[in-house]
Parts: structure tokens; sequence; C-alpha cells
């Protein structure tokens, strides 16, 4: 029995200092475990938005106190397509307080094509085509629990951090800005 104690205790106590050692290589991969919590989006004027997770939902580092939509879609989905104008409509209307970004789940689409879906269709709200497109819309796929086969446009609503609504398919204009207003305490 001292045997099994001594040597659970020798385990423990070289667990303990290898955990407590200035090693770079640990220091690291502490580094990478928070990084794959953030999304480097690229916006289509270059500039970037950082997506970061967190326990309930997704925030915008660059959009504090803002309603933020995430809105996954595709250039060629029509009801992608209809749902563009609405969303500029809404961004428009509550633009110090709301920011929509457009997350397109093609992989390597060119600017100019999404530039194009923007123009044909209105989309008058950050559109964002990064290599971390895919990544981020995986981790809102697991959030949400839609599964691997949801349906397009898929939007998810956060205020703070928190999850506030998500839609999957056509939705009214009306029923979006009822939650934003809920989200702002309107």
């Amino acid at each position: 029995m001292s045997k099994i104690t001594f040597l659970s205790s020798l385990i423990a106590m070289s667990l303990l200092l290898s955990a407590c050692s200035n090693d770079d290589s640990a220091l690291e991969e502490a580094n990478s475990l928070l990084s794959t919590n953030e999304y480097t989006l690229t916006k289509l004027d270059k500039t970037q938005l950082t997506v970061i997770k967190s326990p309930t939902g997704f925030r915008v580092k660059e959009a504090k106190n803002k309603v933020i939509i995430l809105d996954i879609f595709a250039t060629w989905c029509p009801p992608c397509q209809a749902e563009a104008s609405h969303l500029s409509s809404l961004q428009k209307k509550y633009k110090d307080s709301l920011l929509i970004i457009g997350v397109t789940i093609e992989d390597n689409i060119k600017d100019d094509k999404l530039q194009a879906f923007r123009t044909q269709y209105d989309a008058k709200y950050a559109l964002v085509n990064s290599n971390e497109n895919s990544r981020l819309v995986d981790a809102i796929v697991k959030k949400l629990k839609v599964g691997s086969n949801f349906g397009i446009p898929l939007m998810a609503m956060y205020k703070d951090g928190v999850l506030v609504n998500y839609y999957q398919g056509a939705v009214e204009e009306e029923f979006i800005e009822s939650d934003i207003k809920k989200a702002l305490g309107l």
C-alpha cells in the first residue's frame, strides 16, 4: 500500500512541477487555445473585425454595446439574396446600435463576386471574405446546436456576447426588428 501512495505522490508532484515551469511551449499552447476563440474577419474594404466566442455566445471586439447579427449566407441562395435589402434597412435604421456581419459559407469566393452580390441585392452591411469564415460558421452552428446540415440563411443575434435569438431560413424583417428592440431595451 505504501508503494502505491509513494508512486501516486511522485506522479502528482511531477505534474505539479511541470505545470509551473517557464516552458515556452506550454505558454504557446495556452495562447493557441485562447486564439481558437477569436476569429479575424476581413471586410470587403480590407478592414478587419474580431469576433470573440464567449461561454454564452459571440461578441465583436470593435462593436462594444451593440447588437450583433451574424448572418451566415451564400451569394447563390435565393432567400439570402432576398434578405439582403431587409438587413440593410435594419442596419441603416439602427446604425449606432447594430452591427450586421454577412459571413459567406462559400470557400475561396472572390471579392468581386461578393461585391457584385452587395451591389445587386443592396447588401449595405459588413460582408466578410476571410479564411476564418468556415471556422466561425462551424463554431456558431455548434453553439446553436442546429446540426451540420443547417439551412441558410442562418442568422444569430447577440447582445454583449449573449444569444438573443437565431433564425433559420427566410424571416420577416419585422421579427428581426422586434428582437433588436428587445435586445436594446426599446
